[in-house]
């Protein structure tokens, strides 16, 4: 084994979900005895030096008495996190001499070693594997990470280890490891049934439309009208993630640590914050610059109840993400772009108590305290929500009434053609990826939401006595060609527009 020696092995630093390149140069060279690590590390690389010199230890090996240096180039990248642990031991080993100097040699390596030389799984393991199938160079982590980086196995080499041991001894040739195997999540877990909710026909039907078009929607009621139980069932209508979305929901997961064992899901999130939820939280940030709850809802729901009650910068953080399907994180010394086109679902009482407007329940504060409510939404955010709509409260003969016929499945049927409809006609020979006609716009939108003559002319009309804005227009054309599609119909009619704007808020009025 030599006391000095040079090596070199690659590893990644993360910037949102893009992986940037890091090379970790290892150094023993002659001096004094210590141990640094350079390339502006964070407190877990800099920690890294002790569970390295232990891990080792546990294998029976001590670093040599001399100078040694880890660079992490470039040097001007901030680099952040424990994944840093394997690329500098296998380095150090191989400057040691105890494994081939090959072993860096086209490989990218990532993964926290624990005190007794075991490999603990990390972060952003997928991203990591898509990067190194566009090098075309192996992948080496935990085995806990095998199964999310195997996603990439047919194109690239995978080394998936327990331990530090384990993967010495594959290395050398003495035990080679099993090639992990990709799994998913089983998909075995029922739905909540559309079947469930008596009454609220026209609310089936929004809800309908919502999933049909991804549209966002705002439904507005007393408490105990079903807000929360609709807002429950439209995953169950949602067609399930294609292979390409799988891809980009599960690197946002893998970049949160949040993917079940490495497993990938063909169900689209479902995110449910609390109304105390941070700025921070809900968009993205902190000192990391971590993805929020809206880029955890990527491709699929971001539910929030009792809307009024989240705080106005909060609520005010998701109306430049709702228009443009990403969000920029931006720190004092970390800056991160993350995917976020969610569909938002939200739910609020009409006023604090929630029986404005009910003669029967009458409040004395009425209707200041409906106003007063209602005015901690911004107009600019409702604007962006395509379909608003008021839900009654159920009434006793509502309850004692059977199941409807039509549940989630037959449902869930018109939703999947409609959705067959859109990605047909927005198919992109360039590889496109619109979907829905909530993500269309411009000459796009011109070209297939336009209606006939009878639609153009109420729709014009409408435009003028609600005073739409160019935005709220252009949402009526997606809902009404949405609804078009529903129907089968290449065109969109006028009561297709009809149907539309009946759905699009209304300037507030006392009741």
């Amino acid at each position: 084994m030599s006391a000095s020696g040079s090596a070199s092995i690659r590893t990644v630093a993360f910037e949102g979900i893009e992986v940037k390149p890091v090379d970790v140069q290892v150094q023993i060279g002659a001096g004094l005895p210590s141990f640094a690590v350079v390339g502006l590390p964070d407190k877990a690389i800099a920690e890294s030096r002790e569970r390295v010199r232990s891990a080792l230890g546990a294998l029976g090996l001590a670093l040599p008495p001399k100078r040694i240096t880890v660079n992490l180039a470039p040097a001007d990248l901030r680099k952040e996190g424990s994944h840093y642990d394997l690329p500098i031991a296998l380095g150090l080993l191989v400057a040691m001499g105890v494994l081939p100097q090959d072993l860096t040699t086209n490989a990218i390596a990532l993964g926290e070693l624990g005190l007794d030389g075991s490999l603990r799984r990390v972060d952003g393991v997928l991203p990591t594997a898509v990067a190194a199938a566009a090098e075309r160079c192996r992948l080496v982590c935990p085995a806990a990470c095998g199964g999310e980086a195997a996603w990439l196995g047919g194109e690239i080499g995978i080394v998936a280890a327990d331990s530090l041991l384990d993967l010495i001894q594959h290395e050398r040739g003495e035990r080679p490891l099993p090639v992990p195997s990709a799994e998913t999540v089983p998909d075995d877990r029922a739905y909540p049934d559309l079947r469930d909710v008596k009454g609220q026909e026209t609310a089936k039907r929004v809800l309908e439309i919502a999933a049909a078009g991804g549209h966002n929607l705002l439904m507005s009621g007393p408490p105990g009208s079903g807000k929360s139980m609709l807002a429950a069932r439209l995953p169950g209508l949602l067609p399930p993630l294609d292979t390409a979305e799988i891809l980009e929901v599960s690197m946002i997961a893998s970049i949160a640590g949040t993917l079940d064992k490495g497993r990938l899901t063909r169900r689209r999130p479902f995110r449910e914050p609390h109304h105390a939820t941070s700025v921070a939280a809900l968009v993205g940030g902190g000192p990391q610059a971590r993805p929020g709850e809206i880029s955890l809802a990527h491709k699929g729901i971001l539910f929030l109840d009792e809307l009024p009650e989240f705080a106005r910068p909060v609520l005010e953080g998701l109306r430049q993400p709702m228009e443009t399907g990403r969000v920029t994180v931006t720190r004092a010394q970390v800056k991160a772009t993350y995917p976020s086109r969610f569909q938002l679902v939200a739910a609020m009482n009409p006023c604090p108590c929630g029986m404005l407007g009910d003669p029967a329940r009458a409040c004395a504060k009425a209707p200041r305290c409906g106003e007063s409510y209602q005015s901690r939404l911004s107009g600019p955010l409702l604007d962006r929500i395509d379909l608003h709509i008021d839900v009654p409260a159920v009434s006793p003969a509502d309850l004692a009434m059977p199941p409807p016929a039509e549940g989630s499945e037959v449902i869930a049927k018109r939703v999947a053609q409609a959705r067959a409809i859109q990605a047909e006609r927005y198919l992109q020979p360039s590889g496109g990826r619109l979907r829905t006609n909530a993500e269309v716009e411009g000459e796009r939108l011109d070209a297939h939401a336009t209606p006939d003559a009878d639609g153009r002319t109420l729709l014009q009309r409408a435009a003028e006595r609600q005073h739409l804005s160019a935005r709220g227009y252009h949402r009526v054309l997606r809902v009404a060609r949405t609804i078009a599609d529903l129907d089968g119909e290449a065109t969109v009619r006028r009561r297709h527009v009809a149907e539309a704007l009946t759905y699009r808020r209304r300037e507030r009025t006392r009741p």
